[in-house]
């Protein structure tokens, strides 16, 4: 591509390069010059003008864009993904339902490393989506650049974007209590507002007293796809009453803790082939916390194992909770006498 100021009578059938005011009107940026256009600007008093003019072996920007986003995303249909081409070299990739968006990193890196002028963004590996939300755009950034440069890049990048939609449908919050103020609304309430955003119902509420026996019988009484314990007092240990009462009930824990906070006290387990999480106290919190990000990848079908929970902790240090009893920052503590449960 040649790119640079000339005459107006060398203009004819380049791009304009910056959008230019006329007396009445103006000229955008990216208007393929014909005669009509040059005589106008000839008219404003220019003698020249700065244009792009492609090479034989050149793409445009927008035919660009797409061939790039066509590539990383082959598939629409199968892969949950939409393509919204929008002009001036950009092509939007959208989210078509719920999901977790699944990245092939190294995909993207040597998308991006073909040429400066072929560009892709996109959110991180898992982030959660909601239907119609902005996975990826891809931007060509000059007007045109070499179809070999095209082709390479969207060979580097081929396949390398999809959304992977929730599997699990219906979920039950097992609660404990421990005192007579409890109330269990607050915690069912928020649960039900994050499983909502994947499609997931949750069962009404269902509180036990905070002891192995009847949280085991609970359990064993759930039958939705997805378990979720809430206690009234955190999980501290491997033999604590949920993890104990979870194998009392016939399941297994698989992990317990993880390198995210908010979201250290997680554990993770199974009961006749369903997951079972067991949240740590900061889930009665609406803010983000690390149980989202085990729950949002077991509702889609990626139970995580031990290994990568414990990779979670690069960016695992999350927004604080106002309302945590222990706040990270020393001499913010709760009020003297008050209960302090841990996260």
């Amino acid at each position: 591509m040649k790119f640079g100021l000339v005459q107006l009578d060398q203009a004819e059938g380049a791009i304009l390069a910056h959008s230019v005011a006329l007396h009445a009107s103006h000229l955008r940026k990216g208007t393929l010059l014909g005669r009509a256009d040059l005589e106008d600007l000839a008219a404003a008093g220019l003698s020249e003008v700065t244009v792009a003019r492609l090479d034989p072996d050149d793409v445009d920007e927008d035919a660009a864009a797409l061939r790039v986003a066509e590539a990383l995303v082959p598939d629409p249909a199968g892969t949950g993904l939409r393509l919204v081409p929008v002009g001036t070299g950009r092509v939007n990739i959208l989210a078509e339902g719920p999901g977790l968006l699944r990245v092939i990193v190294e995909r993207i890196h040597a998308l991006n490393a073909v040429d400066p002028a072929i560009t892709l963004a996109c959110h991180t590996d898992f982030m959660r989506l909601d239907p119609g939300a902005l996975a990826a755009t891809v931007k060509i950034i000059s007007y045109g650049v070499p179809a070999r440069a095209v082709a390479q890049a969207a060979e580097a990048g081929r396949a390398g974007l999809r959304l992977q939609a929730p599997v699990l449908r219906h979920a039950r919050l097992i609660q404990t209590r421990i005192g007579a103020d409890f109330d269990p609304a607050k915690g069912h309430a928020v649960m039900a507002a994050r499983l909502e955003r994947l499609g997931v119902t949750l069962a009404p509420a269902v509180s036990v007293p905070h002891a192995t026996a009847p949280l085991a019988a609970a359990l064993r009484a759930a039958d939705e796809d997805l378990v979720l314990i809430l206690t009234g007092s955190a999980t501290s240990d491997l033999q604590d009453t949920a993890p104990e009462a979870l194998r009392r009930a016939g399941g297994t824990v698989s992990h317990f803790g993880m390198p995210v906070d908010p979201g250290n006290l997680l554990f993770l387990g199974a009961l006749q082939a369903r997951p079972v999480i067991g949240l740590p106290g900061c889930a009665r919190s609406p803010a983000l916390n690390g149980a989202d990000w085990v729950m949002e990848r077991v509702i889609c079908g990626l139970t995580p194992t031990p290994a990568q929970i414990m990779g979670m902790g690069v960016g695992g240090l999350l927004k604080e909770i106002p309302s945590r009893p222990r706040p990270r920052r020393i001499g913010e503590r709760a009020a003297p006498g008050k209960v302090t449960p841990r996260n």
